[in-house]
C-alpha cells in the first residue's frame, strides 16, 4: 500500500487518463473531497507537488483552472498504477462514466475576456475538442460589463451562433 500522499497523486493522475479532455480544479478535489480521502489542504499540496514535478499541467481561463496530464505524469501512471487498490479505480470509472458527459460539457466551452490597447474589451470565445477548437471566435466590446454579458451568454449560445455560421458561410 502506497503512503497516502502518493496514494491522491495517484487518484489524480488516474483520473485524468480517463478523460479526453482537461479537468478542473474543482471537478477533481469535488471527487477528491466529497468521497473523503483527503483534507482539502492535503488535496493542495498534492496538486502543487504534481504541478512542480511536471505530471500535470494547468491552463487557467476566467478564474478557472483546467488540468490536463502530461507524458511524465502517464508515464509514471503507468507504472504505479497497480499501487492503486481495485475499489479506488473501480469508484473513479464509475464517477467518470457516470458523469463525462456532464464534466465535458463544463470544460468544452469557455469565454474570457481582456482589455486591449484600444482601450476596449475583447471577449475570446471557445469550443475545445481534444484536438481541435472547431469554434475560436475573438470579438470585441466597448466596456467591460458587456464583455461579462458575452462570456455568460456564450455557453448557453454557442450551438447556435455555429450553426448559423457554418449555414451562412457553407
Amino acid at each position: 500500500m502506497p503512503e497516502p500522499f502518493t496514494l491522491y497523486k495517484l487518484i489524480i493522475l488516474y483520473m485524468l487518463q480517463k478523460v479526453d479532455f482537461p479537468l478542473t480544479h474543482s471537478q477533481i478535489s469535488e471527487f477528491i473531497l466529497d468521497r473523503g480521502y483527503t483534507t482539502y489542504f492535503t488535496f493542495q499540496s498534492v496538486m502543487s507537488e504534481l504541478m512542480d514535478s511536471e505530471m500535470i499541467r494547468q491552463e487557467t481561463i476566467l478564474n478557472t483552472t483546467y488540468y490536463s496530464l502530461t507524458e511524465a505524469g502517464a508515464e509514471a501512471l503507468h507504472y504505479f498504477q497497480n499501487r492503486i487498490s481495485k475499489s479506488i479505480r473501480d469508484d473513479i470509472d464509475q464517477y467518470i462514466t457516470e458523469n463525462k458527459m456532464q464534466l465535458r460539457d463544463e470544460v468544452s466551452v469557455v469565454a474570457d475576456y481582456y482589455k486591449n490597447t484600444a482601450n476596449e474589451y475583447s471577449v475570446r470565445c471557445l469550443v475545445k475538442e481534444k484536438y481541435s477548437n472547431p469554434i475560436d471566435l475573438t470579438i470585441t466590446v466597448p466596456d467591460e460589463a458587456q464583455a461579462r454579458i458575452v462570456c455568460r451568454n456564450w455557453k448557453q449560445k454557442c450551438q447556435q451562433i455555429y450553426e448559423y455560421v457554418m449555414k451562412e458561410l457553407l
